[in-house]
């Protein structure tokens, strides 16, 4: 069987570490959030987001528009943000119901771009230069490494888009992995030649047994609701039938992704 990597144990952790850091800061570090329309999911995450601010500290503000709310409307709120002193994160909760995303990101200034999505901040990353990194590939990078597994040499997919792809490139070349991106609308029997396997889908089921190398490392990042379960993209017989490490849903990038916002946070505080 497959070992399991404990996301939310390693996650408690670096939150620790958050809440002291700011507790010895002079002034207050803060987080605006936009939450556009009705998504359960996105509610969800929002609220995690929230509470994850209040246990160490950060201000946290929420901002929610109906569905059909304009992009240029989002851009105005974005832009009082980007002037607020008091303001170090800036965060539009993903996906948007039909606004335009890369509209909306690219309002926000780099600097206080925390989920690391702003083409200038991409731009740093491959760059080896400071920046904010996309919080969900830190978490991932941060999974990785707890296997103590030897990362050099090792090939890694990432099965979703390129934006999201990039980052966590950028983050295992670091690490000397290769990583390449796999489309989820084609075959995936490829996928059973990588070394490391990163599912950012939200497609349960998608990564069956046959698809996963013997000893891979598997990061499952999908999260989907069925009946009243959240799983992930990998099938549970992956964990069942095959050897290596697994980070499970929930409990595993989850958390990670929540504590490391707060990492992002308190750099963009840091930068400012």
């Amino acid at each position: 069987m497959m070992r399991r990597i404990d996301g939310k144990a390693i996650a408690a952790r670096i939150r620790e570490r958050v809440k002291d850091r700011v507790s010895k800061l002079h002034s207050t570090p803060g987080l605006a959030i936009l939450l556009v329309g009705n998504d359960p999911a996105s509610h969800v995450y929002v609220n995690l987001k929230q509470k994850a601010c209040e246990d160490v500290g950060i201000h946290f503000e929420k901002y929610e528009y109906p569905a059909d709310v304009a992009t240029s409307e989002l851009a105005v709120t974005i832009e009082k943000l980007n002037a607020r002193p008091d303001i170090h994160g800036i965060l539009v909760q993903l996906p948007l119901p039909s606004q335009d995303e890369n509209a909306v990101i690219a309002a926000i200034d780099p600097r206080k771009d925390v989920d690391g999505f702003h083409p200038r901040n991409q731009e740093l990353l491959a760059q080896g230069k400071p920046c904010l990194a996309s919080a969900t590939a830190l978490g991932i990078a941060k999974l990785i490494d707890a296997t103590g597994a030897e990362l050099e040499g090792l090939r890694a997919a990432v099965i979703g888009s390129e934006l999201f792809t990039q980052s966590v490139r950028i983050l295992l070349a670091e690490r000397g992995v290769t990583t390449d991106r796999l489309d989820p609308n084609d075959s995936l029997d490829a996928a059973g030649t990588y070394d490391i396997l990163v599912s950012v889908v939200g497609k349960p089921g998608l990564v069956a047994p046959e698809i996963v190398k013997d000893g891979a490392i598997v990061i499952d990042v999908g999260t989907t609701r069925v009946a009243e379960a959240i799983v992930g993209d990998v099938s549970p017989e992956v964990e069942k039938e095959k050897t290596g490490w697994i980070s499970p849903v929930p409990g595993g990038v989850g958390p990670m992704t929540v504590a490391m916002l707060l990492v992002n946070v308190l750099k963009a505080y840091q930068l400012k």
